[in-house]
């Protein structure tokens, strides 16, 4: 699902169809009217309205790649919403870093406002799912130590295209690919059957700590392959099923 000037639905690869409402918090109701995806701009498809939750290293090629072990829980930090923008948008390279890199990630959207849910009612909360760019100021996130300037500078998490809602969750056990190109060439070539902590996991394990509410996304981790990239260059996040999440890079003016 992406939103056009408010909100619509992806009726199939080439045309979008507007809704009216909220589907997280009032509900929709879809228009009779379509307009060609090649006529519109497609925004972030979720601004949460209050916080996405990252999760570090559950991919063990990139534990590795990062110099550290497997958590032996999910390594949980937090994105400011500011930080989201959607497929199409800049990302900024801020003054204060010299290496800012890209993470491919699956993310989910929390469909409803849920605490303590348990791993097999964990897909009941999951409204869908989408392609996320875990932006990183990687000199800082080593400067600093802890996560939170590195990762939360504005541009810093792209979201898109849309928000898939009709995937079986159980399909990202069995393996879905997530690439990253720079320029075109592959980059990060990971598949979601090898993360440390399935979804029903993390959504149990997050929601344990803190309470999520309808739009808030939780990132899944990224696979090996992280590296820098530059202004001038464009960074593209494939995932299977769902789609590609295109964003160039460009100097702060």
């Amino acid at each position: 699902m992406g939103e056009v000037d408010d909100q619509g639905i992806a009726a199939d690869d080439a045309v979008i169809v507007p809704l009216l409402g909220d589907p997280l918090y009032a509900g929709i109701q879809q228009t009779h009217e379509e307009i060609p995806l090649s006529q519109v701009r497609l925004l972030a498809p979720v601004l949460p309205r209050s916080k996405v939750v990252a999760i570090g290293k559950n991919y063990a090629a990139h534990a590795k790649e990062m110099g550290g072990d497997v958590p032996a829980e999910p390594l949980v930090f937090i994105k400011p919403n500011t930080s989201v923008i959607g497929p199409g948008d800049s990302i900024v390279y801020p003054p204060q870093s010299s290496e800012v890199h890209f993470e491919g990630e699956l993310a989910v959207v929390i469909g409803r406002i849920c605490k303590d849910v348990p791993v097999e009612q964990a897909t009941d909360v999951i409204y869908g799912y989408t392609v996320a760019n875990d932006v990183t100021a990687r000199d800082l996130q080593r400067k600093d130590v802890q996560f939170t300037r590195s990762k939360s500078f504005d541009t810093f998490c792209p979201l898109g295209p849309w928000i898939e809602t009709d995937l079986d969750p159980h399909d990202f056990t069995v393996g879905r690919a997530v690439q990253t190109y720079l320029n075109g060439d592959l980059r990060q070539d990971g598949n979601t059957k090898d993360l440390i902590f399935d979804i029903p996991t993390l959504v149990a394990y997050v929601s344990s700590v803190m309470t999520l509410l309808p739009g808030d996304v939780i990132l899944t981790g990224t696979p090996a392959g992280v590296g820098p990239m530059q202004p001038g260059d464009e960074v593209e996040v494939f995932i299977a099923g769902i789609g590609n999440l295109v964003n160039k890079v460009v100097s702060r003016v």
